[in-house]
């Protein structure tokens, strides 16, 4: 549950966290804030999307938890895309959350023709502390090579939708060699594909639920992970996926799963 790896600026981050999308109410969203940090969960992700910034910090203030042991991420909408929007939203995101810092900060969605004065401002800040670490969201690799070609600040995360029904290989390969890390966002697919038999014999091979499976499959490619839960069996069971391996036959066969389905957006072809 502690493990981290280390970003290309040399930043720790945890290889698991909470997501919080649609965690929208206070009382459900300090639920399930509270829930995870019992079982051990340091890492929490939240966006300017989600309407729930305010009660996401309340609920790790309210703790007891030592800001240092926590690492927040938080994401630029939008409608906030623009070189001063972008510095004015993330000090509001940090008003929001009630912290001097942000672990990480990332650009939602790639919008056309302000992306990179956003990208811009996330440089500056980075170099005045506000951001321990700055990143992207939803970016491809056209989008990545675009902002590489005009930055000499690479991105220290690109969170995208990875599961075994949507297998980034190319994408994970590029942001691989360019020391970019890949965080899975909807990691479990919305449990879709739980019921599909290759799925099944993996997790009775290992005595695990899918969601264990498709949570360790990342794993072992690399990637992080931010699964969203509400309820604090599901919280658990998403972080008891550490005291076992995937066998080579196992990833060969969630591999082969991968068919393109998005469950959530999908920014391939995104100008």
């Amino acid at each position: 549950m502690r493990s981290t790896l280390t970003l290309n600026n040399g930043e720790e981050m945890p290889w698991l966290g909470l997501g919080t999308y649609r965690l929208d109410s206070g009382r459900q969203a300090r639920r399930a804030v509270g829930w995870a940090l019992e079982t051990g969960y340091r890492l929490f992700d939240t966006a300017t999307l989600y309407a729930n910034e305010r009660f996401i910090g309340e609920a790790l203030a309210g703790s007891g938890v030592p800001r240092e042991e926590l690492f927040i991420t938080t994401k630029l909408w939008n409608s906030d895309h623009g070189f001063d929007s972008t510095l004015a939203a993330c000090r509001r995101s940090m008003e929001e959350l009630g912290v001097d810092y942000l672990d990480l900060y990332l650009i939602h969605w790639p919008v056309p023709g302000l992306r990179a004065e956003s990208w811009r401002a996330m440089e500056v800040l980075l170099c005045e502390g506000l951001c321990r670490s700055v990143g992207v969201s939803n970016y491809m690799v056209e989008h990545l090579e675009e902002l590489l070609a005009a930055s000499s600040v690479v991105p220290a995360v690109n969170q995208v939708e990875f599961h075994p029904f949507l297998y980034q290989r190319e994408l994970l390969e590029f942001c691989d060699s360019r020391g970019i890390h890949l965080q899975a966002y909807s990691p479990l697919a919305r449990t879709r594909g739980f019921g599909d038999p290759v799925v099944g014999r993996v997790a009775e091979r290992h005595g695990r639920t899918p969601a264990q499976v498709y949570l360790r499959w990342a794993l072992q490619h690399g990637v992080s992970v931010i699964p969203k839960s509400s309820h604090p069996e599901r919280i658990a069971e998403n972080a008891a996926i550490f005291d076992y391996e995937l066998g080579s036959e196992d990833m060969h066969e969630l591999d082969s799963l991968g068919s393109g389905t998005h469950v959530s957006w999908d920014p391939t072809g995104e100008p």
